[in-house]
């Protein structure tokens, strides 16, 4: 038998997977072999802190209550009453009229992406996406036979609003921004973000049909002293969020998100009940109950930023010491510098034999930087220092 064993368009994806992963495996390898306090892993980001007190205290009585049915089937967009808690949440934050016909509890962001752009583009609709931008939306994209288009960011990784209006085209269907942003840390303004949504406007109009505005969120709440992440909901009518708490809460194994659509959206009905549906044929079917249950009463609460503020601070003093170009970001808990060389992924390599595990940015569609996941112990960022500065004096010719 000489056929393939699994799909081509698989194997494809496999051969140009995401970076992040690929490094990560890498860094467990290199753990091994040399132990793990030797390695400076910056691969994934996989928050060190722990859940806040108050959700291990209600997560314990939620697993004990012996209640009948708490592990049954519900509706496949979540429990009514998780999806009320949240509505009112949105509510009370945006002053729209949120209600559970406007949620559905999902699992983590990535499914809620899945799920919007599975009910909403149609084969070869277009998804206009940012660079630098998740490297796993080109995947998300494709499994429903979308379309990306790659609109690049300024120096700043802000959006350049008369690009992306240049980008739309009558296949256009979403334009999908994250703020916090992974792989940079930039929050996208309240005057960026209404910019864009005038030029979704004008072009839903000249096309006749909607063009929405999907944020991915999982970091919003993740934003240091003197930053807002302002919400989408008041900016712009047609607009649907996608979050997880696997960073806001540090749950990242739990996989517990929601969508949420604008209540003022056009057919915002015939929408939710087209993503209850690709909830359930994509296979989720629902979010998990235990988890729904606790989120649902930790709206308000948010991961202690204290540990990524200094992270923060002492990778930015320290890089921009050694002569790398880095913009601080203003959320998140990712660095995107800029290589001292044109190859990222060269420049990945000599960091990798200083044992300093980062991601090139040709992963995340901007070649010539790399990323840093600082979501780790401080004694890492600091004891990593030294390596950067070497690595930098090398590729510049500087030993």
């Amino acid at each position: 038998m000489s056929g393939p064993a699994i799909a081509n368009s698989i194997a494809a994806m496999m051969e140009r997977s995401s970076w992040i992963r690929r490094m990560f495996e890498e860094g467990t390898r290199l753990k091994a072999a040399i132990g793990a306090e030797n390695v400076f892993d910056f691969t994934l980001g996989n928050p060190a802190g722990e859940p806040p007190e108050k959700a291990r205290r209600l997560l314990a009585q939620l697993a004990a209550d012996p209640a009948p049915g708490t592990h049954r089937y519900m509706p496949n967009a979540g429990l009514p009453q998780v999806r009320e808690r949240v509505a009112r949440h949105l509510a009370g934050e945006t002053g729209l009229p949120f209600n559970a016909g406007h949620v559905v509890m999902t699992c983590g962001a990535g499914g809620a992406l899945n799920v919007i752009i599975k009910s909403l583009c149609d084969p070869g609709d277009e998804v206009i996406i940012l660079a630098p931008y998740f490297a796993e939306y080109l995947f998300y994209i494709a499994n429903h036979q979308a379309a990306p288009v790659i609109v690049d960011t300024d120096e700043r990784f802000q959006p350049v609003v008369e690009k992306v209006a240049a980008a739309i085209t009558p296949r256009t269907r979403i334009l999908l921004i994250n703020s916090p942003n992974n792989p940079a840390g930039a929050v996208y303004s309240e005057s960026t973000l209404r910019a864009l949504g005038e030029v979704l406007d004008a072009a839903s109009a000249r096309h006749g049909r909607p063009v929405y505005m999907v944020m991915d969120e999982p970091y919003r709440k993740l934003v240091y002293e003197g930053v807002t992440a302002p919400s989408v909901f008041p900016l712009y009518r047609r607009a649907i969020i996608a979050t997880s708490h696997s960073k806001d809460l540090n749950l990242p194994g739990e996989r517990i998100g929601y969508l949420a659509i604008h209540p003022h959206t056009e057919d915002a009905a015939a929408v939710f009940d087209a993503m209850t549906l690709a909830n359930r044929i994509l296979g989720f079917v629902n979010a998990p109950a235990l988890f729904q249950r606790l989120v649902a009463q930790l709206q308000d609460e948010a991961a202690d930023m204290t540990l990524y503020a200094r992270n923060r601070d002492t990778l930015v003093g320290g890089l921009a010491k050694a002569g790398y170009e880095v913009v601080s970001p203003g959320g998140g808990f990712y660095l995107f510098p800029r290589a001292p060389i044109a190859d990222d992924v060269a420049f990945v390599q000599t960091l990798k034999a200083r044992n300093i595990l980062v991601v090139p940015g040709s992963g995340f569609g901007r070649p010539g930087h790399f990323r840093i996941a600082f979501c780790c112990d401080h004694d890492v960022c600091f004891r990593a220092l030294p390596g950067f500065a070497a690595a930098r004096r090398e590729a510049v010719g500087g030993l």
